[in-house]
């Protein structure tokens, strides 16, 4: 497989290696700084047990796996019969292999999914070393799966559990992952002499100095970016604001705009300004364009001094603290109200709890990729049991809040191969720095959870899914999904890993009202942040028939191509009224700053 000339160049898989003392030299400095890294990994908090870590997960595989192992064990027969399955395509493979080396055409014995940007390079095809080590890696995961495909007694918690964890260990165990089983990395370590190992050791140090509570991969380049300066610069006014928010209303560009207002709520979890991006790419500038007033809650940052804030102070003095701004300054009784993700889900609590009272400050409410009902919360449910939560609690205890990294980690870890390994790949083996890209900047810029809040939501939907159950009370209210009686449009993303799909179809069944299911194209980001245009990547499915099944709405769904937002917003004109002047934002309530704020810049 390699020859080498005394003291001269040498060849690897057909490389040349002009100066194998130089890349000697660098590859033993790249150990060198391994050693450090290693070291200052094994000091940090994070390479020990902890709620929301890399670490625990990694440990949890490989419990659920063995587990799954033991299922096995019991049936010695049906074991060796699949390893027998497994070692037979290992077999072919061999064979297929040599017969290409000998200039024979074979067919792949298996081959990648389409899209899997892991093997696009033409040498994992060309090349029948990397080829060989591509298809043992496939042939090995597919087995894997059908294993567990066919593994009795499972309940399905446990099994949804398994393959979480399958696939986060075997988007670990990729040849794409290891230097000498990659045909860019390899070309790269020999065309340097080694230096990009270097340089990539130097890059995983560096990233091992600036991680905080967790170890932070580096997705995009930090210093092209900036809130307020490329990012999140649609022009508006901070109009109100108290401990948990400020309220941003928006400079308008038409003359005219729908009489109601509409109202913002995103996540707490994540920052405002994903629906904000770029001019290109702005949510909220396709709404005032639109000719809608357009209001956004810019969730704060909170710390320790924020550690008693409850689920029930976001609402009081978050959703309807906002709505009551929206009034006092528009001068209008009712407003629209849109909620993001777990924005939606404080938005439903608020609406029920409001239908509870009598209360109606609100004339419709849009829900994006947001949940009701959580049996079908998909795989961040699996983060969720009684252990994690006390050591959650714990944790929050003593610091008052959750670092944000733990739920960035969490997020990384339900796409590996998309959102961790590739970025281990470009930063700390091609020693690249990786892409500026304005939608990982703001998956990185994390925020950080108040412990009560926090507490209350994972323990009271996640795990209890009090509120589909009807039994959650906040202020002294029980909640009735069934009493909120206003029109809704609800928003799902097809590949939503966060809100399943079918998760969000399921939780609107319980609503009192006439329903607009609507469901998008990718996931649960790009799926909303999705604008119209030639370059609109995505389509979308609606359904006017009445479904009592989520299967049933697929099933005779009609597709779209493009946005949905034009659909959207064409629904919701029809709950806007007539159209009045155009509102100068703060003439009212004042103006406390310019747009985005500075709650939004507070790193987490």
């Amino acid at each position: 497989m390699q020859k080498s000339i005394p003291g001269g160049p040498m060849e690897f898989q057909g490389y040349r290696i002009d100066n194998p003392e130089v890349l000697a030299r660098n590859i033993l400095k790249a150990y060198e700084q391994a050693g450090k890294a290693i070291s200052g990994m094994i000091e940090r908090a994070d390479a020990k047990s902890g709620p929301f870590s890399a670490a625990t997960e990694m440990s949890e595989a490989t419990k659920t796996l063995t587990d799954i192992s033991r299922h096995w064990m019991g049936d010695p027969a049906r074991l060796v019969e699949a390893q027998g399955e497994l070692m037979a395509g290992y077999t072919e493979l061999w064979n297929n292999t040599l017969r290409r080396m000998m200039g024979e055409e074979v067919e792949p014995v298996a081959r990648p999914e389409v899209g899997d940007n892991r093997f696009k390079d033409p040498e994992w095809s060309d090349n029948p070393y990397f080829d060989f080590w591509k298809q043992a890696y496939l042939i090995t995961t597919h087995w894997a799966e059908e294993m567990l495909e066919k593994t009795d007694g499972l309940d399905e918690r446990t099994k949804h559990k398994a393959e979480f964890h399958l696939r986060l260990i075997s988007s670990a165990l990729s040849p794409s992952n290891f230097p000498f089983t990659n045909p860019e990395v390899l070309r790269e370590t020999i065309a340097t002499n080694g230096e990009n190992l270097v340089s990539g050791m130097t890059n995983l140090v560096r990233d091992m100095e600036r991680s905080k509570d967790l170890f932070r991969i580096t997705q995009t380049d930090e210093h092209a970016f900036e809130v307020g300066r490329n990012l999140a610069v649609t022009p508006g006014k901070v109009v109100f604001q108290n401990d948990l928010l400020q309220l941003i209303q928006y400079t308008p560009t038409t003359a005219k705009v729908h009489e109601t207002p509409l109202l913002i709520v995103p996540p707490w979890i994540n920052k405002f300004y994903i629906l904000d991006l770029t001019a290109q790419k702005s949510f909220i500038k396709y709404l005032f364009g639109q000719g809608f007033t357009t209001f956004v809650v810019s969730w704060v940052n909170p710390d320790q001094r924020l550690a008693a804030k409850s689920f029930e102070d976001y609402m009081t003095e978050g959703i309807l603290a906002a709505a009551d701004a929206v009034r006092r300054e528009t001068g209008v009784k009712q407003s629209n109200v849109l909620g993001y993700c777990v924005g939606g889900t404080l938005l439903a609590s608020t609406l029920a709890y409001l239908a509870a009272r009598g209360q109606e400050p609100f004339k419709s409410a849009t829900f994006l990729t947001a949940q009701t009902d959580f049996t079908k919360a998909g795989d961040l449910a699996l983060f969720i049991d009684d252990a994690q939560l006390k050591s959650i609690e714990e944790m929050m205890a003593e610091r008052g809040y959750l670092d944000g990294s733990r739920m960035a980690t969490v997020f990384n870890m339900l796409r590996p191969r998309d959102l961790i390994w590739p970025y281990i790949v470009n930063n700390y083996m091609l020693g690249k720095k990786p892409f500026p890209f304005d939608l990982l900047f703001w998956n990185q810029d994390s925020t950080r959870m108040p412990a009560a809040n926090h507490n209350f939501y994972l323990r009271e939907f996640y795990l209890e899914n009090r509120l589909a159950k009807g039994q959650l009370t906040l202020a002294g209210t029980r909640l009735d999904l069934k009493k909120i009686k206003l029109p809704i449009y609800s928003l799902a993303a097809r590949e939503d890993h966060i809100a399943p799909a079918r998760s969000v179809f399921v939780g609107m069944q319980l609503l009192g009202s006439k329903v607009e299911y609507v469901m998008s194209g990718s996931g649960h980001i790009a799926g909303v942040i999705n604008p119209p245009g030639p370059k609109a990547k995505y389509q979308y499915w609606t359904n006017p028939k009445r479904c009592d099944s989520f299967e049933r709405f697929v099933e005779t769904a009609e597709e779209h191509p493009g946005s949905w937002w034009p659909h959207w917003t064409s629904w919701l004109a029809k709950q806007s009224g007539g159209k009045v002047e155009a509102r100068t934002p703060g003439a009212q309530l004042g103006v406390l700053e310019d747009a985005p704020g500075s709650y939004v810049t507070t790193r987490g």
